[in-house]
């Protein structure tokens, strides 16, 4: 493949990782945990231009009220063959305000993963970033059949 005629890496806007943010409900929240990084699936709903997401008491909780953290979504695009990724970086607080958490239930904020789930946080944004580009086709790494990009050729 010739280097030169390769798609552009595309930087996205803030409000194009706004909408992306707004059209998903999981993502990777990025926490540091005893001096190294960790990752946790957390479900999510987009607020007043912050993520708020409820968790239990645990490392999740204590490691997201102590330092930054970060929270990262993607997806693709099947009819155009392009992926895309964004990244929130910013620092979390507890909700402890009754109208602030109502107002976070309103918005369906219920957690998939059973157990106790009562401390909602929220994730206010010091930087969003985002990059979407065409993936490499399919056929050239051999991909598999349940690959979404698969979906191109069929």
């Amino acid at each position: 493949m010739n280097p030169q005629s390769a798609d552009p890496i595309e930087r996205l806007t803030p409000e194009e990782c706004f909408e992306l943010l707004g059209q998903t409900t999981v993502g990777r929240l990025a926490l540091i945990v005893e001096n190294h990084p960790d990752i946790f699936p957390v479900n999510y709903v987009l607020d007043e231009g912050s993520i708020v997401f409820r968790t239990g008491i645990g490392t999740k909780f204590w490691s997201s009220m102590r330092d930054p953290c970060a929270l990262e979504i993607d997806g693709f695009n099947a009819g155009s063959g392009k992926a895309w990724s964004v990244v929130v970086r910013g620092q979390a607080r507890l909700i402890v305000d009754q109208q602030e958490k109502a107002a976070a239930d309103a918005l369906h904020l219920d957690p998939w993963q059973p157990g106790s789930k009562r401390h909602y946080l929220r994730l206010s944004f010091d930087a969003v970033t985002g990059r979407r580009f065409k993936t490499t086709r399919p056929d050239v790494w051999t991909t598999p059949v349940w690959d979404p990009r698969s979906e191109l050729f069929h």
